[in-house]
């Protein structure tokens, strides 16, 4: 089964999320495409919030995807929307990647996700600094199919 991920940025300017639900919709469409049957999104705010709705919504045409959700650590959901825990329940598996907060639980489960995808779907503003250039850096190092969606 092929894999996708996302990594990108949670805060993401009013003016651009219609952009960024447009690119990200056409990028997952692509990877359907490119039999691409198995998403995870790490469920933080923003881009990886709007890919987990997408994946979800692209389901009821394309019922051989499926949704993983990648949390950082345990009751990193507890605070959460209902509409966000509505997406979660929908996701085929959750995986917990530390059991507590711990400084590096964001870089254990980012690395997990280029670990499991041949795929990375990015949402990226040129910043030099945080976890998703240090994602999108994990990822060409380890010669992943890297798909950009520039804001």
């Amino acid at each position: 089964m092929k894999a996708c991920c996302v990594t990108g940025h949670r805060d993401i300017s009013d003016d651009k999320i219609d952009y960024v639900t447009v690119e990200l919709r056409k990028a997952i469409q692509e990877a359907i495409s490119d039999g691409f049957s198995f998403f995870i999104s790490g469920f933080a705010p923003g881009a990886d919030m709007i890919f987990a709705k997408l994946v979800i919504e692209l389901q009821a045409d394309n019922p051989q995807i499926h949704l993983e959700a990648a949390l950082p650590y345990g009751t990193w959901f507890k605070n959460r929307s209902a509409e966000d825990k509505a997406v979660l329940e929908k996701c085929m598996g959750i995986g917990v990647h530390s059991p507590k907060y711990t400084r590096d639980c964001f870089l254990i489960r980012n690395r997990f996700m280029v670990n499991t995808c041949e795929r990375i779907i990015t949402v990226y503003d040129g910043r030099e600094a945080g976890g998703t250039v240090n994602t999108i850096r994990y990822a060409a190092a380890l010669e992943r199919d890297i798909r950009t969606i520039k804001i």
